[in-house]
């Protein structure tokens, strides 16, 4: 009988050099290290991943990436625009790898914008990957105002619910419970991710986090909210 081996799992970090909300964002002083760096020893600490690789334009966020202990591709400028999507990036790094002999059976993208984000988190995203045999897995979190609420202002002016079925006029314990992406965990079946190029697939799974794990700094006052949180785990800032 054919022995089973345990899945590789490769994590790929995109840093993007440019950023307008918050320059530099991704090397900013985040807590006393470079807010990439806890994105980077959060997958290193992982249990389950066996190889950490960070993908950007900038020079200097692949030598600060380099020196917490990540392995680097430069992607190409085409790839490092305002408008370019996730999955090329991602797709990019893997052909490399890949050219190069290296599979890996899933990818776990995870954002530097995410710090709060730890090992354990991932770990956990893992195994629930894994016991519910799933292609895929987002993390998540129930928003403190249902998205069930949301309106929409027509073209001719007026004012219509989203999801026309009169919830916006429900109460909130007779809404069904909605959960937002967080942006902090992504995992894919690599097979199914190369023939779609969807990081959400049909028999994708959630893990649930609290909204404190679930910052995602794109502004000063979302990297405000992350030093907040390092002061309520006992970190100094």
């Amino acid at each position: 009988m054919e022995q089973m081996t345990d899945p590789v799992f490769l994590a790929i970090i995109p840093a993007r050099g440019g950023s307008k909300g918050l320059p530099n964002k991704n090397i900013i002083n985040a807590s006393g290290k470079p807010l990439i760096a806890w994105t980077i020893e959060a997958a290193l600490n992982s249990t389950f991943i066996n190889r950490v690789i960070v993908t950007s334009d900038s020079i200097e966020i692949l030598k600060i990436a380099e020196g917490y202990g990540a392995e680097t591709i430069q992607r190409p400028h085409e790839l490092a625009l305002d408008a370019t999507a996730t999955e090329p990036v991602l797709l990019h790094a893997i052909d490399l790898l890949e050219a190069a002999g290296k599979k890996y059976d899933y990818l776990v993208l995870l954002q530097p914008t995410s710090p709060a984000r730890d090992a354990l988190d991932i770990d956990h995203a893992v195994q629930v990957l894994l016991n519910k045999k799933a292609s895929s897995l987002i993390s998540v979190y129930e928003p403190e105002c249902s998205p069930f609420y949301a309106l929409k202002i027509h073209k001719n002016g007026s004012l219509v619910s989203i999801i026309n079925d009169g919830s916006c006029f429900k109460r909130r314990q007779d809404l069904p419970k909605a959960y937002m992406p967080n942006g902090a965990i992504y995992i894919v079946n690599i097979s199914e991710f190369k023939k779609r190029n969807v990081l959400l697939t049909d028999n994708c799974v959630p893990f649930v986090m609290s909204v404190d794990k679930s910052i995602d700094i794109d502004t000063a006052q979302d990297l405000s909210k992350f030093l907040k949180f390092r002061k309520a785990c006992g970190e100094k800032t």
